[in-house]
């Protein structure tokens, strides 16, 4: 875990995992905006697991993971609407943009959350924007018999990353959101992973 910081009142911000790092504002409203309303054509789909119908959408560019089939396969291209905050992406996680080679969208309505988990272990760095609205953004750890949790509040337009510690040892989750929102999040595969 990272130092904990006092702030100016001498209360203790919180501690959060090694890896993980947070940046708001990473992206304008207009760029919001013009991201949101290219999304609207995109064929979302149920997001299905296991037999399992969760209450957000989904879709994937670049590589897809078949959670009913447990299988990565190739899927279409990344849009060219989505190249410059692949850009971005890679600036906050000082990575090659080629590197992030999938994206995923996924829109969340009102009440819409996802439970705990790690992303696919086949890939490497997570870095999730959120758009139109805030979200309760949760990590956790188990220490023992009991859990290390910490949490944030995830603001429009900005920008988490996963990676190390917080990537590998945290499961992280967001419960029921209060107003659509959007998430886009890029990855690039574990270096010793090789898509095939």
């Amino acid at each position: 875990m990272g130092r904990k910081q006092l702030d100016i009142f001498g209360t203790t911000e919180p501690q959060f995992p090694d890896g993980f790092r947070y940046r708001p504002e990473l992206i304008s409203a207009p760029q919001e905006i013009e991201l949101v309303e290219q999304m609207h054509d995109l064929p979302f789909k149920e997001f299905e697991f296991q037999g399992f119908v969760g209450k957000r959408r989904t879709v994937s560019f670049g590589w897809k993971y078949d959670f009913n089939k447990h299988l990565l396969h190739e899927t279409d291209d990344i849009p060219g609407f989505l190249l410059a905050l692949r850009e971005t992406a890679a600036t906050f996680a000082e990575v090659a943009p080629s590197s992030l080679q999938q994206v995923m969208i996924i829109e969340y309505i009102d009440g819409a959350g996802i439970g705990w988990h790690r992303d696919r272990p086949v890939f490497g760095d997570v870095i999730g924007f959120s758009l139109l609205s805030s979200c309760n953004f949760r990590l956790r750890r188990k220490q023992g018999a009991s859990w290390e949790r910490v949490s944030l509040i995830a603001q429009p337009r900005s920008a988490y990353l996963l990676r190390g510690p917080s990537r590998w040892e945290w499961e992280h989750s967001i419960p029921g959101v209060d107003a659509l929102r959007y998430s886009i999040t890029f990855r690039n595969f574990r270096q010793d992973f090789r898509p095939q």
